[in-house]
């Protein structure tokens, strides 16, 4: 009787853990998801800003020249948000530093 008993108590623990673990394994696997889909949109936002960078400016204003310092900085926050999005995984942070420092030499 008593080996019932700790059988059904033990299937029953086992119920609650599948659950959860169910439960946030889906909550996992929508923000990785989440996560993706941001670093796509940042990805295309830093290309659109690359490609705006590297056009010559042929108006010598103070202000124009504070507004490509300005999103050149903005380009690099975003490069800096998706590198800690993604944290070390290795592939895409090399490739972005790449395309950093290409952009860097063609600004010079």
């Amino acid at each position: 009787m008593l080996s019932l008993i700790v059988i059904v108590a033990l299937l029953a623990a086992l119920s609650v853990s599948l659950y959860y673990n169910w439960k946030f394994g889906k909550a996992i696997i929508g923000l990785e998801d989440a996560i993706e889909e941001s670093l796509d949109i940042l990805d295309k936002r830093y290309e659109a800003m690359s490609i705006i960078l590297k056009k010559p400016v042929f108006f010598d204003s103070q202000e124009v020249r504070q507004v490509i310092k300005e999103i050149a900085i903005a380009r690099d926050s975003i490069l800096q948000i998706a590198n800690l999005l993604v944290g070390s995984v290795g592939g895409r942070e090399v490739e972005f530093e790449e395309e950093d420092r290409e952009d860097q030499k063609g600004n010079r």
